[in-house]
């Protein structure tokens, strides 16, 4: 469990009650007087008579005087927003007690004064007495099985205030321990819980789940503390949870979606000195699909726009004042935006600090209570451990989509751009920070234009997060693990399974030990793989997959921290029948006939649940349902999937290596028994047709080639094969058939291509895994080669004609006939701390206090393409220099015989615009070799063929370039037009092509009129992304393909309107 607190630290007196109130009848009066009341939430209808149900939103602590009051944000099914102070639930924790302390009450109370004493004595408790009272339970520590009933006496220590906990933890550890004669025992119990989650736990609430009120007093206005519609005072023994089977929808949550522009004269936007110029907003209630409200407000006045708010001021801080009252009169329960953590909010924030605005960041539901910025830190799937800033925003869901997608998605760019083209096949215009500045000091004309473009970026959010269903996700996350929901995206994985821990052995009167982690090089040998039989195979590749291979192990096998013998079976009255002994660690847990372990039973209500919630979602008709019962399932799956690691974590809350050690050795024993009960059964001997071949097998599945059967005889293979395995194993380990590969291409350890079948009519899909597709350090073009090369192979089945592409795509490099979009490779610009862990891709926000692009290079060690190119940028244009977090674009182009590659990397547009001449060498060498050979190595029998031949004998011969460094020492010719042939420097043909004038005319201009149709084609396209017919393009987005081949065309249309006024020339 964690150990930072829910603490929020605030007292409410009477004096400060007063202030709250002042301060929100001054905000409802700016919001109405600002004509926003249209968009209120409707009057909350309370009968105090009735119980009064809401659904949770947040969970959190303050301190009143000598008491702690538990507060709970939450929404009723009619929309109304809700604070619930809960009044006398006491936090605890457990010790066990002394054996020399009798257990009758007057000893027990002269034993709480004496403890008491001596804490008063200690530095952290100022002379108070922490305790409350100590009541005596019987209770079982949940390490080690010692026998049956072997309940101890334990005391159960009530404090005064729950930061008491940690520091009587922290005391005992001392060796001052002595009280009444006694020495007290070092180790507490449950000792580490947050007291928000205590009591959560102990009155089964879940995060986002609905609680029933009753016998509760409601606040009038002159005594509510916060900005909530409703106020509630409840005493802890009235407060139910309702279950989620008789209530699992989700209330009518707001939702405001909000993105802000700032203008900097130079460089990316600093807080200090660059206005905040713009902030669109959108509102929408949950399920319901039109939109409550989209509004920009605006520095300087701007041109209306069609299905929007538009409000404008001309100072910045009425913009700023006027965001504030119409944030807090629209009252959001879920704040979304993209990258808003990290820039949005800290900007705005900022921002209003640097023009000394009063009263300002109340974001939160306490008026009194500003926003503050802190570091935290998120685990990314695609780049590890990250930086991020945490920000307090009470009673309101905080969810950065950027942050999401990184720490669920494996993607080549974060970009808002990218990931909205991945999920919504969406793009948007894409304006560098760098042309705000012009566009916002034009017109209110220029100013629309910034201002359709924040409400896109305020939008692409909102759409993100319904389409991958995230609220749904982590409602259903929060309700499965009983968590606050603030915590999946504040805290680690392990404080989830802890809390279903916690809730389960509650009910089993057993309690956690409160250890102190002590590191240790002791490791454990992971997951099984079977070397992989390499080869492209041409016949059906059967699957077998484990269904949720280790929480089954550990349900099959009773593996817990209560079923886990420390000593010899014999000394807890056991014989060797009635325990386990798992291979390779030898560890002991007993049988479940003799104890059910806490985890399996956590697995096994998981399992079931997630049994039933797929069975309703079969039947389910309802959509909004229907997500609900996905998200549940998803939830159900992944916490299942979690519990083995929070044994194996060494740094966890809970370490257990025996636990863990033993689930991976019974895990490669299943997979190494199942591949030889395969070989042995499929076998000619046994009297099958042909001998089975296990080609690999990885943690939780074998790969099996039957022989030379039909997909539809795999599949029957494949079942049958499961099923004679599964009856081998103790349930409830299930070994199941999901599909076949056909063809396979098998290159190495988690790394395959093939057709998956699961129906033996039809393909489903080409499935890769390890394969060069999404990475950002390859070029566009191997990407695309590597997915036509599969295609040939695997659904063509035509190894010539993917040998033939292959050829023909290395010919057209070298011809230069491939669009240089297909060449660009592209790297993050980090800041020193992230350059360690990969860097970020921050979208146009980035971090602000790198105004010099050339500091942000420095931070390199060594010399890198991309930084080079970053410099070259910064030299040329300091206004627009990229900062961190920019990803940097680069060509490489030809250099002088032993140059590096860093100092052959150029900007893309430099290359276009200057006719660099590209080294094609390097993309066949560097970019497209390797990857090519691992695919064809098992399909061709010399894939290094494919890189030599006459194909690769033709070059394009670029024109000496000027502004290379071969160049200042050409001296420039006229040539022909036609034949090259050099002429005068007036002249346009030689005296054997002027014959052929009105032919050449022809030809030049059928090539301008092709050259005119691609531009017209590539303006349209982007005029149509930005939303208006009528304004210059602006967009810089880089990752669109179409980028380059608009300022390719653009060149190209130049130089062919120079040829032809030099041709007519010559005729005149």
């Amino acid at each position: 469990m964690a150990e930072q607190d829910d603490d929020v630290g605030a007292i409410f007196d009477q004096q400060n009650i007063k202030r709250i109130y002042e301060e929100q009848q001054r905000m409802e009066a700016k919001f109405k007087e600002s004509g926003w009341q249209l968009f209120s939430r409707s009057p909350p209808k309370i009968n105090s008579s009735k119980p009064l149900q809401f659904m949770q939103l947040e969970c959190d602590y303050y301190t009143q005087g000598q008491q702690s009051v538990i507060r709970m944000f939450g929404v009723t099914a009619e929309g109304n927003s809700i604070l619930c102070h809960v009044f006398n639930f006491l936090s605890f924790f457990y010790m066990q007690a002394p054996v020399e302390l009798l257990l009758e009450p007057q000893h027990i109370q002269q034993f709480q004064k004496e403890f008491n004493v001596l804490l008063a004595k200690q530095k952290n408790f100022g002379g108070k007495e922490p305790i409350l009272k100590i009541e005596v339970c019987q209770k079982e520590s949940i390490r080690y099985y010692k026998g049956d009933n072997k309940k101890i006496n334990y005391l159960k220590i009530y404090v005064v205030q729950p930061v008491y906990v940690a520091q009587i933890r922290n005391f005992l550890k001392s060796d001052n321990r002595m009280v009444c004669d006694m020495e007290l025992p070092q180790l507490t119990f449950e000792s580490n819980i947050p007291y928000a989650l205590r009591f959560m736990i102990e009155y089964d609430i879940v995060g986002m789940g609905w609680i029933e009120l009753k016998d509760y007093v409601i606040r009038d206005d002159q005594n509510k503390i916060s900005s909530c519609q409703i106020e509630i005072n409840v005493d802890c023994l009235h407060v139910k949870s309702i279950p989620l089977d008789e209530k699992s929808d989700i209330a009518p949550l707001r939702i405001l979606s909000f993105d802000i522009e700032c203008a900097a004269e130079k460089g990316f936007p600093n807080e200090e000195h660059d206005p905040i110029i713009q902030i669109a907003c959108i509102v929408k209630v949950h399920n319901r699909s039109e939109e409550l409200i989209r509004v920009v407000f605006t520095l300087g006045d701007c041109e209306k726009i069609p299905g929007a708010w538009v409000k404008s001021f001309q100072k910045e801080e009425d913009l700023l004042n006027e965001f504030q009252v119409f944030f807090s009169g629209l009252d959001p329960d879920i704040i979304i935006g993209y990258n808003i953590q990290n820039f949005d909010i800290p900007y705005i924030l900022n921002r209003a600090h640097n023009l000394r605005l009063k009263n300002y960041g109340i974001f939160g539901r306490i008026p009194t209570t500003q926003s503050v910025i802190k570091n935290g830190k998120f685990l990314s799937k695609a780049m590890g451990m990250r930086e991020t800033k945490d920000i307090n925003i009470e009673g309101r869901i905080q969810l950065d989509m950027m942050i999401h997608m990184m720490k669920e998605h494996k993607l080549s760019s974060f970009s808002l751009n990218n990931v909205s083209f991945q999920f919504l096949k969406q793009q948007k215009e894409d304006v560098h920070y760098s042309i705000i500045y012009t566009l916002q000091n034009k017109s209110p004309e220029t100013r629309k234009r910034i201002a359709v473009y924040c409400l896109k970026d305020a939008e692409l959010p909102i759409l993100l997060m319904d389409k991958l269903c995230c609220l749904y996700n982590y409602t259903e996350m929060a309700r499965v693990t009983g968590v606050p929901i603030n915590y999946l995206f504040m805290r680690g994985q392990q404080i989830k399974v802890a809390s279903q821990l916690l809730r389960k052995a509650k009910h089993y009167d057993f309690i956690i030990p409160t250890e102190h982690f002590k590191s240790t090089d002791q490791e454990y040998q992971g997951a099984f793989v079977l070397d992989p039989v390499k080869n492209f195979y041409k016949v059906p590749i059967a699957t077998l997959d484990f269904a949720s291979l280790y929480p089954s192990i550990m349900m099959a096998h009773n593996m817990c921290y209560s079923t886990l013998l420390n000593t010899s079976p014999n000394k807890v009255g056991l014989e060797e029948e009635q325990v386990t002994i798992s291979p390779e660690t030898n560890a002991i847990f007993v049988k479940p006939n003799i104890r059910k372990g806490m985890l399996p039973l956590i697995l096994e209500d998981l399992i079931n649940a997630r049994k039933k919630a797929k069975n309703q979602l079969a039947q389910e008709t309802d959509p909004f349902k229907k997500a609900v019962l996905d998200g549940r399932q998803l939830a159900l799956k992944i916490s299942a999937n979690s519990v083995y690691g929070f044994t194996g974590a060494q740094v966890g809350q809970l370490p257990c290596l025996e636990i863990s050690a033993s689930i991976t050795s019974f895990g490669r024993q299943m997979i190494q028994f199942t591949r030889d009960t395969v070989l042995e059964h499929y076998s000619k001997k046994n009297g099958a047709q042909f001998d089975a071949e296990v080609i690999y097998g990885d943690t939780d599945s074998v790969m099996v080639k039957f022989g030379d059967y039909s997909v539809e005889q795999a599949m029957a293979l494949g079942r049958e094969a499961a099923a004679l395995i599964s009856k081998k194993f103790i349930q409830p380990i299930k070994l199941e058939f999901e599909k076949v590969y056909f063809p396979y291409l098998l290159m190495n350890r988690k790394r395959y291509a093939g057709q998956l079948w699961t129906k033996p009519d039809k393909p489903d899909k080409i499935d890769t895994k390890g394969i060069e597709s999404v990475r950002r350090d390859n070029c566009f073009l191997i990407r695309k080669m590597v997915t036509e090369i599969l295609y040939f192979l695997l659904i063509k089945q035509d190894e010539k004609s993917a040998v033939q592409y292959t050829k023909e795509q290395i010919r057209n490099l070298y011809l230069n006939k491939v669009d240089i979009s297909e060449l660009v490779i592209t790297k993050s610009l980090n800041s020193k701390k992230e350059d360690k862990d990969g860097g970020k891709d921050k979208d146009k926000k980035k971090n602000q206090n790198e105004d010099d692009g050339n500091k942000l290079t420095k931070n390199y060690k060594q010399k890198q393409a991309h930084v080079v190119v970053a410099e070259k940028m910064q030299n040329r244009d300091a206004s627009n220099a990229p900062s961190a977090g920019d990803r940097i674009a680069y060509i490489i182009i030809q250099g002088a015989k032993g140059s590096k590659t860093y100092e052959n990397a150029e900007d893309p547009v430099e290359v276009l615009e200057k006719d660099f001449p590209i080294d094609f060498d390097y993309y066949v060498n560097n970019q497209i070799k390797k990857p090519i050979m691992r695919l064809f190595e098992f399909v061709i029998p010399n894939p290094e063929s494919i890189f030599v031949g006459d194909h690769t004998m033709s070059r394009y011969i670029p024109k000496v370039n000027i502004n290379s460094a071969l160049g200042k020492f050409v001296q420039k010719r006229t040539a022909c037009l036609n034949c090259k042939k050099v002429i005068k420097e007036n002249e346009a043909l030689c005296n054997f092509c002027h014959d052929k004038t009105l032919e050449i005319m022809t030809k030049s201009s059928i090539k301008l009129q092709e050259l005119q149709i691609n531009y017209h084609k590539y303006w349209t396209t982007c005029q149509s992304c930005q939303g208006s017919l009528l304004g210059d393009i602006l967009c810089s987005n880089r990752d669109c393909e179409i980028y380059y081949k608009r300022i390719k065309v653009q060149r190209d249309l130049k130089e062919q309107w120079d040829e032809i006024d030099k041709l007519y020339a010559q005729q005149q």
